[in-house]
């Protein structure tokens, strides 16, 4: 029997109706609209794609939008003295900085600056200090939407054995010390794991997160576990007279995976559409920690 398809668009869409009417009872109760400042150096053209779709997704979800967009060759201080600004602006609630950021530009010193309560994207260090000692604070938005998949499956995630394969800042830390709270048994595996297929086998909740098309075959994977991907690989088409035009998989052989999962994300329609509605909630929850409101419960 294939497994129960985990529809990321549809989810992401709950979550951004659920975001949107939270903001606009801010607006009606306490005339507070969030704002999201996004920050965009040069003109990397998937980064541009991916700026658009969120600044959208801003405008639907009723936030306010603050985007900024710097030259290829701007110096490392001007980008500073821009985000000096808008962590002294009041109504930035959140600032995010896409990257990749041009070589001039040291992006852990970017990160750094950014003032922690307007860290919409979860990356300052302090950030990652409080996700991994368990106080409140703004946590990676894909390994947000990772988790709120796992739980759009299980009512619970207590107790599952749950195998992460990646360790980036971005997405296997943060996802794991998520899961970590949510009372799962987790294992950060990654590409010097000996024997990761026996590794994977053993997961009720398996996290593939480490940029690798296709690595994680239907053989290791446990029968009727869940399988959340976070891959986006860009392959090749077949050669020949009957080239195809390249298309995008995941870090799972899906073909394989979804004949052994009890649930799968897709490759793309799964995690990505939750980044940008968990980039929502984030800029939301920011608004409400910096003006001392309670979060709303979404």
């Amino acid at each position: 029997m294939s497994a129960r398809i985990i529809d990321g668009k549809t989810i992401s869409a709950d979550l951004r109706g659920k975001v949107t009417d939270a903001v606009h009872r801010l607006r009606r109760d306490r005339g507070l609209v969030p704002g999201l400042a996004v920050v965009l150096v040069g003109g990397n053209s998937a980064s541009k794609v991916y700026v658009r779709n969120k600044s959208k997704a801003v405008t639907e979800a009723g936030l306010q939008s603050f985007d900024q967009h710097l030259p290829e060759n701007v110096s490392e201080a001007e980008l500073l003295d821009l985000i000096g600004l808008l962590n002294a602006d009041e109504k930035v609630n959140g600032i995010l900085v896409q990257l990749p950021l041009p070589p001039q530009i040291d992006a852990d010193k970017i990160i750094a600056a950014i003032d922690p309560d307007k860290d919409v994207d979860g990356f300052h260090p302090l950030n990652a200090g409080r996700l991994a000692s368990g106080l409140p604070g703004l946590a990676p938005c894909t390994a947000l939407g990772c988790v709120r998949l796992a739980k759009a499956v299980h009512t619970s995630l207590a107790g599952l054995e749950a195998v992460v394969i990646g360790r980036s800042n971005i997405v296997g830390k943060p996802v794991a010390q998520l899961l970590l709270a949510e009372n799962a048994t987790v294992t950060i595996a990654h590409s010097k794991t000996l024997d990761l297929p026996s590794v994977c086998a053993r997961a009720d909740l398996l996290v593939a997160a480490m940029g690798r098309p296709e690595m994680v075959r239907g053989g290791w994977i446990k029968p009727g576990a869940t399988v959340i991907d976070v891959g986006i690989n860009r392959i090749a088409g077949e050669s020949g007279k009957e080239a195809k035009k390249p298309r995008i998989v995941g870090d799972v052989a899906y073909g394989e995976a979804k004949e052994i999962a009890g649930a799968i994300t897709p490759v793309p329609g799964g995690v990505g559409p939750m980044t940008i509605a968990c980039l929502l909630l984030n800029t939301l929850h920011a608004a409400c920690m910096q003006n001392g409101l309670p979060a709303p419960k979404i």
